[in-house]
């Protein structure tokens, strides 16, 4: 019997006052599942002044990395909350990655080839480690996260939701006006509700090795398809910290998961990988793609995100990037209509924009799955002509899927944007998520703090501006902010609180203004 791998992080339940309450308490926002999801979400709430009612049914941060890739946009999320600057320092960095057929390079490719941006292009980093950081940054705001406190009922009225939780000192009861399930791809509370997934989950397995060496390759993404350690599948290899490495080697849709985890099955195909024995295994998993995801993401007052409203295949980093940026989303929105400053129902553009990201990730994760695992003898003979074109033609390589890297979403439909009445040669269109650029003795991004901001050419002449905007002036010197932006003259931009753009303007009144805010925070119909 395999001993129980002992935990990264483990905490202290402790009883709350509302489990002695005389009537049951209710709370504006209590959220299940303090998984990066769940916890950024009540970072982002807890930075807005809301401080929610965390609950996770363990008490500890587990062993495995699981994911470990985590993206640009993310990592500008986690400097908004202020915890990107240990995961910097923690995690490998990287840009490069480079595609393999047998022992032959394709072709390789540079995620961020341009500078100016405070953030990389990926960092590497386990995910116990960004729990524990995440966990730290909750405790600091003064969320109440509440260890060993498990949701075993749900029931909704009009106005709240009533929990049953079960505890070490028996069940209590909760109300909220609304709860958020960050409870993972096998979500209890789903399960509740009686909701199933939509979509494909596929035969193809992939092994998982985190294996402890000493290596000199480079900080780079590999790939190898038909690689000569692992004939006819593929591989995927990425430089963790402390030493770690993160090996995926593709098994047979037939293979027995509990014989291929097995440490004696897993280290000779390592040490055929890497020519040696000289390494420690830290963590054996295997997983099957899935591609699929719940019809609507809001079922009354509770609202889903994460693995718990959508799950890809992990070819891509889709996976806890896209949750992150759920919880970026519905943060601002929930603060929102909490206080009173925007209706219920800004919370619909949510579903309709999150919607927008799962179909968008569901695709590029199904394509990549294809490619990386054809189907059909059809698929297999286009796999092949592909990788065989792509040595020597360039233009073929786009062909080539090892998994699209992971890149936020452009809401093209979304409600809350204003669409443009003018062309414009350049800059980030309504719906699209800002670009960051060098501004003043910083970057643009540190100047988004979390509400509406108008970014604007050095000579607009701006009317008064309603309370709720907050201002950042692009300054002569700024020219590459200028240019990314196509800030010429009176332009003007007016981006949300998670940093997409609600509307641009060549020049701007007051109306304009006024019009684009209000429609931005739900306010006005937009149809």
């Amino acid at each position: 019997m395999k001993p129980e791998a002992k935990p990264f992080a483990q905490f202290t339940y402790r009883r709350s006052p509302d489990q002695s309450a005389q009537e049951v308490a209710r709370h504006p926002v209590v959220i299940v599942g303090a998984g990066p999801v769940g916890l950024t979400l009540a970072i982002d709430l807890a930075q807005r002044g809301l401080k929610p009612v965390l609950l996770d049914d363990s008490d500890r941060i587990g062993d495995g990395s699981r994911a470990i890739c985590f993206a640009k946009r993310t990592l500008e999320i986690f400097d908004r909350l202020g915890v990107a600057a240990p995961m910097l320092a923690k995690g490998v960095r990287w840009q490069v990655g480079k595609v393999f057929q047998g022992d032959h390079q394709l072709y390789q490719f540079d995620l961020l080839p341009e500078a100016g941006h405070k953030m990389p292009a990926f960092i590497n980093l386990q995910q116990f480690h960004v729990e524990r950081f995440l966990v730290n940054r909750a405790l600091e705001l003064g969320v109440d996260l509440r260890w060993k406190n498990k949701v075993s009922a749900v029931a909704q009225t009009q106005d709240s939701v009533r929990l049953t939780i079960e505890t070490p000192d028996g069940p209590y009861a909760l109300k909220a006006d609304h709860l958020v399930a960050c409870d993972g791809a096998r979500s209890p509370l789903r399960g509740m509700l009686g909701l199933e997934f939509a979509g494909e989950q596929f035969e193809d397995q992939f092994l998982i090795a985190d294996v402890r060496m000493t290596a000199d390759f480079p900080v780079e993404r590999w790939f190898w398809f038909d690689p000569p350690f692992h004939s006819g599948q593929s591989c995927l290899l990425h430089k963790q910290p402390d030493d770690i490495w993160r090996i995926d080697l593709q098994l047979s849709p037939q293979a027995d998961a509990e014989h291929e985890r097995k440490p004696e099955v897993v280290r000779p195909r390592i040490e055929r990988m890497l020519g040696h024995s000289d390494f420690e295994l830290e963590w054996v998993s295997i997983y099957r793609f899935q591609c699929r995801r719940l019809e609507r993401f809001i079922h009354g007052r509770l609202i889903f995100a994460g693995d718990a409203a959508h799950q890809v295949s992990p070819f891509g980093a889709r996976g806890a990037n896209s949750g992150i940026q759920d919880a970026d989303n519905l943060g601002w929105k929930l603060a929102a209509v909490a206080s009173g400053a925007g209706p219920r129902d800004l919370l619909a553009s949510y579903d309709s924009e999150r919607s927008e990201a799962a179909d968008e990730n569901i695709l590029n994760s199904t394509r990549a799955t294809d490619f990386i695992a054809p189907r059909s003898a059809a698929e297999a003979r286009f796999r092949n002509a592909a990788l065989a074109l792509a040595k020597a033609a360039p233009f073929a390589r786009r062909f080539v899927n090892s998994g699209r890297l992971s890149l936020p979403t452009s809401y093209r439909g979304s409600p809350l944007s204003t669409p443009d009445h003018e062309p414009w040669r350049c800059g980030p269109p309504p719906g699209a998520p800002f670009i960051d650029a060098p501004m003043g003795e910083g970057f643009l991004g540190e100047n988004l703090g979390g509400g509406f901001t108008l970014l604007a050419a050095p000579k607009v002449a701006l009317p008064d501006l309603p309370a709720v905007l907050t201002m950042a002036r692009v300054s002569e010197s700024d020219i590459v902010i200028g240019q990314r932006y196509g800030l010429r003259a009176e332009e003007v931009y007016l981006l949300r609180p998670d940093g997409h753009v609600a509307a641009r303007f060549h020049k701007l009144d007051q109306k304009r203004l006024s019009a684009a805010l209000a429609r931005a925070g739900g306010m006005v119909d937009a149809a």
